[in-house]
């Protein structure tokens, strides 16, 4: 293709995540990946080259993850992570107008799966401590580089591993960041920031409905396939109610200060789609959601199965998860089993403080006059994670966006991409953060 930038014209961050998405980590969950070595080793050289040691943590066979911690100049500050993962969800090629795993450069944007969910920060992780470190400077505290494997099923074999078998690796940090967070949305017409102060809690369950197996032209009314059809249905049309929280209130209150409108009379839901493409993850993270995901059922067209079985993708609001299974559990009704498959906490940190007054002051230094406005993230991310060791996390993944990108449907979408120039700002403001916080 003629008028594609060469190497030499382009950021090294856009070059760094390009080489990342060109590596296919795809994790399929419930034990399946590719694996996360080659990605591993990429970044392990990089910060290798950089005069870091990268340690590489293997938890099975192919699930490696790379910490490495820089030491600041006033080793009395508590240490920041900042972190990232390095597998991906997988992609349908025959969905894509590009190879999903080519890294291809066109239109400006970078494309490929990881471009947006996370290898783009993985890269300005990389490219920010260049900056800082081939500068013959050092940050202003302890930093832990970390590179995650498996966030993409809930971090079992990469941040619970890591946290619960070598939690010497984040001695001293109070604090993280890490993605879904610190990029852009329009609001009448004005750029604001989204920094993630919290998010929701995790469960995925699947629902188990059994039968009787029979010849598939029989009168058969203990169908396994038909409960759970009829559960399923129950379960995604389940219109959960609005409950805000500290964070979802206060971001309704700004919403409706910016745009000048009464929130008594502008309901939380009409707030949310205000904001854009974003109102895909702030609507959601008003109340909670039981989304089914994935089928399984049956073997041969004539054949009634004794079983079938559905993959329910639950996101509560922090704090309800058990409320929302015994709620579950009566949509479904008694022939209908729940099996937990994985569970994890919610997250909530008030907007306050050092690291998000750095965060903020440091936003408006490279975009005067935009606010920076807290969200509760409608899933979920490794700082869950760290939570456990009473680390408080944070979504700051800089990006200075387009008003007309719908960014929210990047994620886990297709045709996934990030404009380069947005990989440059975030590398940036990502390295003035990390240099002065």
């Amino acid at each position: 293709m003629t008028g594609l930038p060469s190497d030499e014209l382009l950021d090294d961050t856009a070059l760094i995540a390009r080489d990342l998405i060109r590596f296919d980590t795809s994790n399929f969950g419930e034990g399946r990946s590719n694996g996360e070595t080659d990605a591993a080793e990429y970044v392990a050289a990089h910060l290798t080259r950089l005069g870091l040691d990268a340690q590489m943590f293997e938890s099975e066979p192919g699930r490696v993850s790379v910490v490495a911690r820089v030491e600041g100049t006033d080793r009395s500050k508590p240490a920041l992570v900042v972190h990232g993962h390095t597998d991906v969800v997988p992609a349908q090629p025959d969905n894509w107008s590009v190879d999903p795993f080519g890294g291809e450069i066109r239109d400006g944007m970078l494309w490929g799966r990881g471009a947006v969910d996370m290898k783009n920060m993985d890269a300005m992780m990389l490219t920010a401590l260049g900056d800082i470190l081939e500068a013959g400077k050092r940050p202003a505290r302890d930093l832990v580089i970390a590179f995650f494997a498996d966030e993409e099923a809930g971090g079992v074999l990469g941040s619970h591993y890591l946290v619960e078998t070598h939690p010497e690796l984040f001695a001293g940090a109070t604090e993280a960041i890490s993605e879904v967070g610190g990029y852009s949305i329009t609001l009448n017409g004005s750029r604001a920031y989204l920094l993630q102060t919290g998010e929701k809690s995790l469960v995925w369950v699947k629902l188990v409905a059994r039968g009787t197996a029979a010849h598939g032209s029989h009168v058969m009314r203990d169908n396994a396939v038909t409960k759970l059809a009829e559960a399923v249905a129950k379960v995604g049309r389940r219109e959960w109610p609005i409950r805000l929280t500290d964070t979802t209130t206060e971001l309704l209150g700004e919403l409706a200060r910016i745009l000048d409108v009464d929130p008594l009379t502008v309901g939380p839901d009409e707030l949310a789609l205000a904001t854009g493409s974003a109102s895909r993850f702030i609507q959601a993270s008003l109340r909670t959601t039981t989304n089914p995901t994935a089928l399984t059922a049956g073997y041969k067209h004539n054949v009634i199965p004794d079983t079938a079985e559905a993959l329910i993708d639950i996101r509560s609001l922090p704090g309800e998860e058990d409320a929302v299974l015994a709620e579950l559990a009566e949509i479904v009704g008694p022939d209908i089993e729940i099996v937990v498959m994985h569970r994890d906490i919610g997250l909530e940190t008030e907007f306050a403080g050092p690291l998000v007054d750095a965060i903020t002051g440091t936003l408006k230094r490279h975009d005067p006059g935009a606010p920076v406005l807290p969200y509760l993230l409608s899933g979920g991310t490794d700082n869950k994670a760290l939570s456990t060791l009473g680390i408080k996390g944070y979504g700051f993944a800089p990006l200075k966006l387009p008003p007309e990108m719908d960014f929210a449907s990047m994620f886990h979408g297709v045709d996934e991409r990030v404009p380069l120039d947005a990989l440059v700002f975030g590398r940036r403001v990502l390295s003035d953060l990390l240099l002065n916080y």
